[in-house]
């Protein structure tokens, strides 16, 4: 049964004692967010399971401390004071070259809204209100991923034009670098695992988020992201809808 008790909407009371610890080690987690009932519930959660928590309430400081600092996580709100999360966002990928894990946190769900983040360079979308374990897996599955992502000795893979070293985390397309956010990395490296053979649905959600989506609209809205900026590098769709199924990549010899 859920816990009601951890929600991050300020409806329900702070922590409960004894809470699931979120990841066997610690993490260096930023929060960027202004709302202070949201904030407190989200570095009281985080702490609680043995993390540090630095918490801003305004996208200037967040940028700042996200671009001097090194952390495991950032978690980001979009509608923030002095710098908004979707600026925070593109100038730490843009400006800075931070590829730290992003999840942003909006009441805004519409499917431009979220294209619009993860275009930017957000890694994870969660809409308000949300529950606070919820937050805990989530930043799981974005460090685990990443951790894997780094794991040396994998090979450079191509298939057709398109090139992906996973130890450089390069991406290249007829010749041109494309640069992806880490969530979308995590998804050409989940297509690379079966070059030319159909990924199912469930294991691309496995392997970029650790676990099957309840919602398909975070599978279908990082993959509809992916294939615009590689359209964009190499003039062509490298990925293909197998409906019902899943996605293959194609080598484009027809393309």
């Amino acid at each position: 049964m859920d816990d009601p008790s951890f929600r991050a909407d300020g409806t329900a009371p702070g922590i409960v004692p004894g809470g699931p610890q979120l990841m066997p080690d610690p993490l260096r987690v930023l929060v960027i967010e202004d709302d202070p009932v949201i904030g407190t519930n989200l570095g009281d959660f985080l702490a609680a399971a043995g993390h540090q928590v630095v918490l801003t309430d305004d996208g200037e400081t967040g940028y700042q401390r996200a671009a001097a600092e090194c952390f495991d996580v950032i978690i980001l709100d979009r509608m923030l004071p002095r710098l908004a999360g979707i600026d925070v966002c593109r100038r730490l990928r843009q400006e800075a070259a931070v590829t730290t894990p992003v999840l942003m946190l909006t009441a805004r769900d519409t499917l431009e809204e979220k294209l619009e983040g993860f275009a930017c360079g957000a890694d994870d979308y969660v809409t308000k209100p949300f529950a606070l374990r919820e937050i805990g897996a989530r930043v799981q599955a974005l460090v685990k991923r990443r951790a894997l992502a780094e794991v040396p000795g994998q090979a450079v893979r191509t298939i057709g034009h398109l090139r992906y070293d996973s130890q450089s985390r390069e991406v290249q397309f007829r010749g041109n670098a494309v640069r992806l956010a880490p969530k979308l990395l995590a998804l050409l490296d989940a297509l690379f695992v079966k070059p030319g053979g159909i990924v199912s649905r469930e294991e691309l959600e496995q392997r970029v988020w650790g676990a099957p989506q309840a919602n398909r609209d975070s599978l279908r809205t990082h993959m509809h992201v992916l294939r615009r900026s590689l359209i964009a590098a190499g003039r062509y769709d490298p990925v293909e809808t197998v409906h019902g199924i899943g996605y293959r990549l194609r080598s484009g010899a027809d393309a």
